[in-house]
């Protein structure tokens, strides 16, 4: 009983030293871990991280974002002012193994093998893969008609290499070669395309012939 009434009086004379304190009791355990969350939080969007493992389960996962570097990336916030690049679709294994990057992808992002034992922090390994990746700002070469991207699509211009292939050039004639044909459809066999075809464009996918006629 004693100790409890000097408890007591204790909270009191607290009490009126300052109107701040309700009571003799300690920040709660939740209190405390929200506060170091939001410290950890702050710290992580100024520092770069240096090994491949991203903000979330998957490096570079889907709708995770890049910088970009003249030999390596680094993931990094969205909202960083160093973002330059969103993931817009993320495989593992080899590009020529796996799914296609969408259509409007600007460039592809290749991912090496990294085993657990390799990584500073020994936390996870990050197996081989590729990301397919949309710049946040334009220009976008994998727009149809863009230039670039790592797929033709229906919309873009292509020019003859002189090997006995194409290759992609903008459309708007402003790229370092003439756009000489424009993909028009995508059909699934050569016999499909219209009779003002003048070129058959392998693109891949569904409907993997390209249909092209002269510009």
């Amino acid at each position: 009983m004693r100790g409890r009434s000097a408890v007591g009086v204790a909270c009191a004379l607290l009490g009126l030293l300052s109107t701040l304190l309700t009571g003799c009791q300690s920040p709660s355990g939740a209190a405390q871990e929200e506060d170091g969350r939001l410290d950890r939080t702050a710290s992580e969007q100024q520092v770069t991280p240096t090994r491949p493992a991203g903000y979330g389960a998957v490096f570079l996962g889907v709708d995770e974002c890049s910088s970009f570097g003249t030999s390596s990336f680094t993931e990094v916030s969205c909202t960083s002012e160093r973002a330059a690049a969103r993931v817009v679709a993320r495989h593992d294994g080899k590009v020529g193994d796996g799914p296609l990057c969408p259509g409007t992808t600007d460039f592809v992002l290749h991912i090496s093998e990294q085993s657990r034992t390799s990584d500073e922090d020994g936390d996870g390994a990050v197996p081989q893969g590729y990301a397919c990746m949309r710049n946040l700002t334009s220009p976008h070469p994998g727009d149809p008609g863009g230039g670039g991207g790592p797929r033709t699509i229906v919309g873009d211009c292509v020019y003859g290499s002189g090997d006995g292939q194409v290759r992609e050039t903008s459309c708007d004639g402003e790229g370092k070669r003439k756009p000489q044909y424009k993909v028009t459809k995508s059909v699934g066999e050569r016999a499909d395309c219209p009779l003002s075809t003048a070129l058959y464009v392998q693109l891949g996918g569904e409907k993997p012939v390209g249909c092209a006629r002269p510009v």
